[in-house]
This record gives structure tokens, C-alpha cells and sequence, in this order.
């Protein structure tokens, strides 16, 4: 529709009232459509009439509610409101709903094109709400420069929020993509995904429920629900996620995995790992934000100590033996190993990692994806990499006997191998190794270091306030005496706006064994973890619990904290 027929209605009202000539309102209105503005940003900008002026005109013609913009805080729209092409199309902006009823903040409220565009976008019966012109372009500019500008994204591409690009492979049967009902859908995901950057998550949970629809972001280690949009979205929300990971969404029986990638600037992208669910309500996705740069993290800022640091430092410059790192999942491990494939990662050395799946690209590092039902497991891939002249080798996790026994050969003949395994503690890895079929003699001659870590919540610098904790009770949490006599604060969680609940990033808490000739013949004795973990203390190993207590000490992290991520 021509914007002469869009702004018939209030050009009719100024001739009526004398207000401007036929040859003033033509000349406006071939310089709104060049422009690309409103009849009455044009009327302002000319200073003909002020936009107060022409409000209370409308208001007094039209009889709509007219509302000082000024007095209501845009940054509370709901972002299900937010449309941006359409805001951006019409110069109206939704500002709440009251059931099924969606008002709108216009300064042309003739313009019945926009109510209906909005109406239909977003299912809701839209009716009008007058403000002035100035105050209008004000809140638009704000809300628009917000895609890029209020993210904390900083050179991001619009594309990044406009829309991602993939092909579509929906079917008839399915809820298309592309289609301009599902534009805010498109909008929407793109926000959370975005958001979830932003605010530095780690996972995010879409979960569809009988009567609700939640979308949970895990940060710092902890799940916070972030929104929940209508239920009866799921639907279009899943098939989205699927359309950008590249996945059949047709199927909806079996789980599948896919990725995305996200490009913030010309330098900079994210990727996503998507793994899908079915359950009785409709398919979770979880999808795990993959950040290279993360990767690229001195180990210094690991949160090692520095004997902890030195001691890794050590074993990866040995020209073999076998390096170990352990924890539960989301502990860390990757990051840890990474970051020593980072000092190794030099022209001299050749370098081949065997993962399932390659989280982090590495540039200079042959990065093999496991793939099961081509039969490239973890034992064939380290095979290979044994005829292809290695010097380092990475096994994302040892899950068997076949692949311990070669990777333990190859640590044998003159290879540094990294791996990891699901256990609790440093002593405890050597005896999952025991429990497997792994000969004593083969993990004493073999082993080097195991690390075994948890991560901690950081305490938010702005915020964090001191504690007064009697010394019987830092005694009774497993403070040393040395450590209470000399002094230091402990510190709690508070809460501000640069935090979530007082903490914001986290920190490693490490255990870090070291295979000495007494733990060696602890396990040729066939000594169990308890024992092993009894010799490592003697030999000054911290276990995880104390590392934790001394992150405390340190101001870092809080006693909470620790009793959450350790066993006490």
C-alpha cells in the first residue's frame, strides 16, 4: 500500500481544519515516501505543526487514548512484543498486552495497515495508543539500535539478529520457517541465542512441558530460567532450532545431533552443539555454546596454583607418559586439555586429537570426530594415529579396556598421550584403570599426572561482602590452624546488577597427583584409592576440598561454594 493511502486519513483531517493546503499536504507526503518516514514525522520535521499539537488533534477528532511516552520505561516491553521488521516498517511500537488485546504506540492512528499487521503477527487484537511524533522516533531509535548496541555484542552483524542463514528442508506438513508468521520466531531465537552469549551461558535447555514452555540458560554452572514463551509455540520454536542445525525435521521419534554456527563479527563466531530429545510433551534441545576462545585461555588464568601450574607444565614437556585429566561432566576437562594442547602446539610437533564430538577447532591440530556407526571409535582412530608418526596424542575419554591398553602403548614408545576419564577424584582414576583390565605395572610405567578438577562460582568483586565465621567453625569446615592464625576474610555472596546472585564467571579447583615411585608401588601392591590418595597427601598433594578452602582464603570463591562443588 502507497504511504499517499496509508496517511489519506489525516491529511483529509488538516485541509478540514484549515490547518495546511492541498499543496502543502502533497508536498509532505512525496517527501515522506522519499524519506521513508510518516506523514506526521514529516509535518514535524517542517515545523508546520508540532507533534504535540497534531496529538491532540487525533485526540480530540479520533477520540484515542493519548499517552505521554516520556512516562513509560520502553526497556520493559516484553520481548514476544518486540517485532523489529514491523516496528521498523509501520513506526509503531507495541507496548503491553492486557489479555488478548495488544496496544500500540502510534502517532498516526488512522493507520488501521499496522494494527492489522501487528494483530496478525502476533495473534492478538491490536488497538491504538496516540503519542507524540518526537517521542515516538526517540523510543524507535532506542529499541532498534538495541539489536546490536544493547546486546554487549560489540561489531556484531545485523545478520546475526535478522537471521541465520540455512536452507529450508521443512515439508508440507511441518510449520515453515520462512514464512512471514514465523518471522518473530525467527527474531525470538536469534534474541535468546544472543542472550545467552551475552550473559556468558554455558547450555541452553529448551523444554516443552504439558501446559508451559520453558527456555533455561546455564550459567555459572547453574540453571536460570530466562523465558517461557506461549506453549502452544513449541512446535515452531523445535522445527526452527532443527531448520538452523541442519536436522530432518520430519522426525521427531529418535534424538539427533547437529550444529550451528554463529557469526558475531568478521573475525569472531560461535558455535552451538545441538542435541535434540523426544519426550511425551514434544522434543527438548539443549543446545552447548562452543567458544573457541575459551580454547586460547593461558593456563595461568585456569585457576591452578602455582605449584599445581608448574607441575603441569612439567609433565607436558616430558617427551612421553600419559596425562590424565578427570571430573564429572561440565567440570572443565576439555578447557584444561586444550590449553595444554595450546603449549604444545608448535611446527616441531605433530600433533592428533580423537574426540566425540570436536568441540573446539584448533588451527595446527588434526581433530578426528568419533563416529560410532562407521566404526571409527576411539581404539581405531588411536591405531591410526600410531602409523601417522604422532608426537602428541589426544583421546577425548578412555571408556574401555581396548582404548586404555593402546593408549598406555603408545605412551610407552615415545608419545605424550592426553585423555580423560568420569571419575571423583586423582586416586580414584588409577584404580577405574585397575578395574578395567589395565595391568598395575602398565599404569605405574606409564602415567605421569592426573588432574582432577570441579569448577567454582567466582565471587562477584562489586558486591562480595566479608563474613565473621568463629574459628571453631573454619575449623570444623577444614581450615588449617596455620591458615586461622595468620589471618584472612571470608567472603559471601551479595548481589548486583553486573552479577547472577553474587558470583559472576567461575574458577578451577584442582587436584593434581603426580606419579611418584611411592604411588607406583602402591599400585604394583595393589593398593585402592584410599591408600593411593593417603601416599599423594604425605607427598604434599592438595585434594580437592583443600584447593577449594584455599580459593576461600584467597577471597575468590565462597565457603557455600565449595561445599556445593566438593564432599565435605
Amino acid at each position: 500500500m502507497s504511504n499517499t493511502a496509508l496517511n489519506l486519513g489525516l491529511s483529509t483531517l488538516f485541509i478540514r481544519k484549515q490547518l495546511l493546503t492541498e499543496e502543502q499536504i502533497t508536498a509532505l507526503i512525496s517527501t515522506s515516501r522519499k524519506n521513508k518516514t510518516s506523514l506526521v514525522s514529516s509535518i514535524v520535521s517542517s515545523k508546520l505543526l508540532s507533534a504535540r499539537e497534531i496529538a491532540e488533534l487525533c485526540y480530540e477528532e479520533y477520540g484515542t487514548p493519548l499517552l505521554d511516552l516520556h512516562e513509560f520505561d520502553i526497556l520493559n516491553i516484553s520481548d514476544e512484543l518486540l517485532n523489529k521488521k514491523l516496528i521498523s516498517k509501520h513506526k509503531c511500537l507495541p507496548l503491553f498486552k492486557r489479555g488478548n488485546r495488544l496496544y500500540i504506540a502510534t502517532s498516526d492512528p488512522t493507520n488501521i495497515t499496522a494494527l492489522e499487521d501487528f494483530q496478525f503477527s502476533l495473534g492478538l487484537h491490536a488497538e491504538a495508543i496516540l503519542v507524540e511524533d518526537d517521542k515516538l522516533t526517540k523510543a524507535l531509535e532506542k529499541i532498534l539500535e538495541e539489536d546490536i548496541s544493547g546486546l554487549g555484542l560489540e561489531g556484531i552483524d545485523e545478520d546475526a539478529l535478522a537471521g541465520i542463514e540455512v536452507t529450508d528442508t521443512s515439508r508440507d506438513d511441518e510449520p515453515s520457517t520462512d514464512s512471514s508468521d514465523d518471522a518473530p520466531i525467527v527474531i525470538y531465537i536469534n534474541k535468546i541465542l544472543t542472550d545467552a552469549i551475552r550473559k556468558g551461558a554455558s547450555d541452553l535447555h529448551f523444554e516443552p512441558y504439558e501446559k508451559r514452555y520453558r527456555i533455561r540458560f546455564r550459567i555459572d554452572g547453574i540453571l536460570h530460567e530466562v523465558s517461557e514463551p506461549p506453549v502452544n509455540l513449541s512446535g515452531r520454536i523445535s522445527a526452527r532450532l532443527k531448520v538452523m542445525s541442519k536436522l530432518d525435521i520430519a522426525e521427531r521419534r529418535v534424538p539427533q545431533d547437529g550444529r550451528i554456527k554463529m557469526k558475531l563479527s568478521r573475525t569472531k563466531s560461535i558455535d552451538f552443539r545441538v542435541s535434540t530429545l523426544p519426550t511425551i510433551w514434544g522434543e527438548k534441545i539443549v543446545m552447548r555454546i562452543l567458544d573457541s576462545s575459551s580454547a586460547q585461555l593461558g593456563i595461568e588464568k585456569l585457576g591452578y596454583e602455582d605449584d599445581q601450574r608448574l607441575l603441569y607444565e612439567e609433565m607436558l614437556a616430558k617427551p612421553q607418559g600419559m596425562i590424565l585429566v578427570t571430573g564429572p561432566t561440565g567440570s572443565g576437562k576439555t578447557v584444561s586439555l586444550y590449553t595444554g594442547l595450546n603449549i604444545l602446539n608448535t611446527e616441531e610437533r605433530n600433533i592428533s586429537t580423537a574426540e566425540d564430538p570436536v568441540e573446539i577447532n584448533l588451527e595446527g591440530v588434526n581433530q578426528v570426530h568419533i563416529n560410532l556407526k562407521a566404526g571409527l571409535t576411539f581404539a581405531s582412530a588411536l591405531r591410526s594415529f600410531l602409523r601417522q608418526d604422532p608426537d602428541v596424542v589426544m583421546v577425548g575419554e578412555i571408556r574401555d579396556l581396548e582404548t586404555a591398553e593402546i593408549a598406555i602403548k603408545a605412551a610407552q614408545t615415545g608419545h605424550l598421550v592426553l585423555s580423560t576419564l568420569h571419575t571423583n577424584s586423582a586416586a580414584e582414576t588409577l584404580t577405574r584403570l585397575i578395574n578395567m583390565g589395565v595391568p598395575g605395572y602398565n599404569i605405574a610405567s606409564s602415567v605421569n599426572l592426573i588432574i582432577a578438577q570441579r569448577l567454582a562460582r567466582r565471587l562477584c568483586p562489586a558486591c562480595k561482602q566479608a563474613e565473621d565465621i568463629p574459628q571453631t567453625e573454619l575449623q570444623r569446615l577444614g581450615f588449617q590452624q596455620s591458615d586461622i592464625d595468620n589471618g584472612f576474610s571470608v567472603f559471601k555472596p551479595v548481589g548486583c546488577d553486573q552479577c547472577s546472585g553474587g558470583y559472576k564467571g567461575r574458577v578451577g579447583i584442582y587436584e593434581v597427583m603426580k606419579m611418584s615411585d611411592e604411588i607406583a608401588r602402591t599400585i604394583m601392591e595393589g593398593g585402592n584409592s584410599l591408600q593411593i590418595a593417603k601416599q599423594a597427601k604425605q607427598q604434599g598433594m592438595r585434594d580437592l576440598r583443600q584447593s577449594g578452602l584455599l580459593k576461600v582464603i584467597h577471597g575468590v570463591t565462597s565457603i557455600a561454594e565449595i561445599n556445593r562443588v566438593t564432599s565435605f
